[in-house]
């Protein structure tokens, strides 16, 4: 049966005209729906499959009644009848559970500016569900649950990213018909090079569908060519997204299955059921790279791998076995320029292009031109298929995850020209397809030649530059004579040149940055033996300098543990400060504990050994390292994940040493990040490794609850995440902090004895505080812990003290803090 995902069980009796909308006076409770004005949808509480949870949702109401297409509460199921849905003043939405007990949240708000009394939940007849301002005419949506896909798109819906804000939208399988929790596959847009869909399980891609032609996604059965509906793909500065629309007036639905398959649906009036309209398999050729760089997947070939023309296995042996991840290599190598052409690959879907470059104005002629001037470039062809094509699609890499598929768009693949000796559908060296290319080419090549004279003169006067600075030359011919770092401190650590760097990140593109700190951006990079490296530039607009970056060298490049990140190098060119780090496959520990998704990824067992990791990783720092140290900016996005989720500190541009037991110091600039900066540090700069301490207090309280502690926002009361941890503590149920996503995986004992050694760590004196040492025994043992002090911030004000106090107050107030 299609209506997979359509019998959940409602508790609904409507004998009267139904509002579609509330205010902040009311109050949606598990039975009392709300339905959209055109009675197209419904918004209540309901119970999926054979499951006797309740949740709340959204679901068709004048067809296939029932059927689900949103969920808010995924994670965090009721276990009765008594949730309520509530609109707060603020604009949060949240579910409450035997009326007191919060379970989700929207996380979303509105201005102090705004008139609060005029905010409305409302659902829409297009199955969107809003919070807006009736008061205001434009950005009146405070939040809405098209930016929440699960399972389901429905037409107008976006997925993809928001480049401004940041805010991605993707879909997540049900983990099963019985639980709506996020399952195992997510469908998302990746915007580097140019922007392509793909399915991954965590950090596995499963599959990836090519690149966007105009009309579909390569490798879709279904496109834009239909009665039906329409397909949009969006490309732009501010954002990156598709989406679709009906033609008329069918009910359409895209559901992805929890194996993972996706189904384009339409509603049958005549049988009452949901056609497949469109049906995207996952199968052996479906899977990423299945048959390496170069190599072409077939689907009705046994074996399914083969090496394209002109290319043989990499490594035979494991080739014949059957095991083709290894893909294959040139049978000719390529000489560049004149030596080379281009053959004609015709019915394929295109390759990951994440390492491309795309020109929408460009035709394919001139394409050609900028791929063969590029040696780097391994292919091209045009990025539109309509009106005859048009636009440019450049790859800068091993061509990786083809198949064979009935594509009308042609590839051309960068060949040695004795490959193409004799053939009819190869582009040979210089072949001038039309006077255009002429017209461009000849002037052209008299202008690269004198650029080449010049070139090869500037080329040989900065390999003079490098060869200096490979000599270790002192640090001081570039910068101040005062420094105290000099090269010979480093000898042990490799230098890098900036042309090397660059050509491993792609000339430091935009598509290749992973994140931003105080010191600059942060890029990935592939190295020229493969290995993938962070680089971490220094940016011009930076606060942090050559002391910073000083720091950096002559502290982390000493240190070994496996709690902290290797550095791998750096490089020195004019301007230029550069640090070379392992790449963390998992990015930073706020990239999971902040997004509603990806939380659900770190169970207790992984938050726990998160803690544990980092709690050595910094007794390392205090006591154990020959260099002892205070970070100084300990934090959520500092905190790098590998492979295997291992716990990695990074950043010590900010850190400072000491010596035996002189354990803190003053200063007049306070550094760090609010939220994570301790009271002695912010009002006195004063600065100790008790610092670091509350730092760590605050990041366990953030790992098992999942909230920031700045910004936390509380219906009672006005503290911060500390002080909500503590008023549960004080009241006896200090694990209602904990994470809903963590109910199925904690360990009750772990996560109150967590939350307690948190609490101490972040108490007001710097005195009460616990040294890392015995915050590590105190994770590992079973004996009894002290009672901590009220934490710091702490007010024990409630809200409605503090918006009096406020009201009555003036606006003025004094920055004591330069935090970053």
């Amino acid at each position: 049966m299609i209506l997979l995902f359509s019998s959940p069980v409602f508790f609904t009796v409507t004998t009267f005209a139904t509002p579609d909308s509330i205010n902040t006076n009311q109050t949606i409770k598990d039975g009392n729906p709300i339905v959209s004005d055109g009675e197209m949808f419904e918004l209540g509480f309901f119970s999926p499959g054979n499951s006797k949870n309740r949740y709340l949702g959204i679901w068709y109401k004048k067809i296939s009644t029932g059927t689900v297409v949103w969920v808010a509460n995924r994670e965090t199921p009721i276990k009765d009848y008594s949730g309520m849905l509530k609109l707060t003043k603020h604009g949060n939405l949240i579910i409450l559970s035997g009326g007191s007990t919060m379970i989700w949240s929207s996380n979303s708000s509105v201005s102090m500016r705004s008139d609060r009394s005029t905010l409305v939940l409302q659902l829409l007849d297009n199955g969107n569900l809003v919070v807006w301002d009736k008061s205001r005419t434009k950005d009146s949506i405070v939040w809405q649950s098209f930016d929440y896909p699960g399972h389901t798109v429905l037409p107008g819906m976006k997925i993809g990213k928001d480049l401004v804000t940041g805010r991605e939208r993707y879909m997540t399988t049900w983990k099963s018909i019985d639980d709506p929790a996020p399952g195992l596959y997510r469908h998302w847009v990746d915007t580097n090079g140019y922007p392509q869909l793909f399915i991954t399980r965590g950090p596995v891609l499963v599959a990836r569908f090519g690149p966007w032609n105009g009309l579909k996604f390569q490798g879709v059965p279904f496109g834009n060519q239909n009665p039906i509906y329409s397909l949009e793909f969006v490309v732009n500065e501010k954002e990156v997204y598709y989406k679709y629309e009906i033609k008329n007036s069918i009910f359409q639905r895209i559901l992805v299955m929890p194996d993972v398959n996706t189904l384009h649906l339409r509603w049958n009036d005549q049988v009452q059921d949901w056609d497949v309209f469109g049906n995207q398999i996952i199968d052996t050729c479906s899977g990423y790279g299945f048959c390496g760089p170069y190599g072409s997947c077939s689907i009705n070939t046994y074996p399914p791998c083969k090496c394209m023309e002109g290319f043989r296995p990499h490594i035979e042996n494991e080739w014949n076995s059957g095991n083709w991840s290894s893909g294959c290599q040139r049978k000719k190598a390529l000489q560049c320029g004149i030596g080379d052409g281009f053959r004609k690959l015709s019915g394929v879907k295109f390759p990951d292009t994440r390492r491309s470059w795309y020109n929408r104005s460009m035709t394919l002629a001139e394409c050609e031109v900028a791929c063969r001037r590029n040696c780097s470039c391994t292919a091209y062809a045009n990025l539109d298929i309509r009106n005859g094509g048009s636009g440019c699609l450049l790859w800068f890499d091993d061509l990786i995850d083809i198949r064979e598929y009935d594509e009308k768009q042609d590839l051309y693949i960068r060949m040695a020209a004795s490959e193409l000796a004799g053939e009819g559908n190869e582009v040979p060296p210089f072949s001038f397809k039309n006077k255009r290319v002429l017209a461009v080419v000849l002037p052209t090549s008299s202008a690269v030649l004198i650029l080449c004279i010049v070139a090869y003169s500037c080329i040989k006067k900065k390999e003079k530059e490098r060869s200096y600075m490979k000599g270790r030359g002192n640090w001081n011919s570039h910068h101040k004579k005062n420094s105290d770092v000099h090269m010979e401190d480093l000898d042990d650590l490799p230098f890098y040149s900036l042309y090397k760097l660059a050509k491993a990140t792609d000339n430091f593109s935009i598509d290749n940055k992973i994140g931003e700190g105080g010191f600059g951006p942060v890029y990935k990079g592939v190295l020229e033996d493969g290995q993938e490296v962070a680089v971490k530039r220094h940016s011009e607009t930076s606060q942090q300098g050559l002391d910073e970056f000083k720091n950096e060298l002559k502290f982390i490049a000493k240190f070994q543990h496996r709690n902290l990140v290797k550095l791998l190098g750096y490089c020195i060119h004019e301007s230029e400060m550069i640090l070379i780090y392992e790449y963390m496959t998992n990015k930073s520990l706020d990239s999971f504990l902040f997004d509603e998704t990806r939380s659900s990824m770190l169970d207790w067992p992984q938050r726990f050994r998160i803690i544990h990791g980092m709690a050595r990783g910094i007794l390392y720092l205090h006591q154990d390292s020959r260099l002892q140290i205070i970070h100084r900016d300990l934090k959520a996005s500092n905190i790098l994940l590998d492979a295997e989720m291992n716990p990695k500190i990074s950043d010590f541009g900010l850190a400072r040493k000491f010596v035996g037991s002189d354990t803190a110091a003053m200063t007049k600039k306070v550094v760090g990040t609010y939220g994570y900066i301790s009271p002695e540090y912010a009002v006195h700069g004063r600065f100790s490794v008790k610092s670091d301490v509350f730092s760590f207090g605050v990041l366990v309280l953030e790992i098992v609850s999942g909230k920031k502690n700045r910004g936390f926002f509380h219906e009672d009361h006005s503290d911060n995440l500390l002080g909500h941890a503590w008023r549960l503590f004080q009241e006896g149920r200090p694990v209602e902090l904990m994470s809903a996503s963590l109910h199925d995986s904690c360990i009750v004992s772990e996560v109150f004895r967590s939350i307690h050694v948190a609490l101490l760590c972040v108490q007001n004196y710097a005195k009460d505080r616990p040294t890392m040492l015995s915050v590590v025994l105190m994770l590992v043992s079973d004996g009894v812990l002290p009672q901590p002090k009220p934490p710091a911030f702490y007010t024990g004000e409630s809200r409605s003290q503090v918006e009096k106090t406020v009201s009555s107050a003036n606006e003025n107030m004094i920055t004591l803090v330069y935090a970053r």
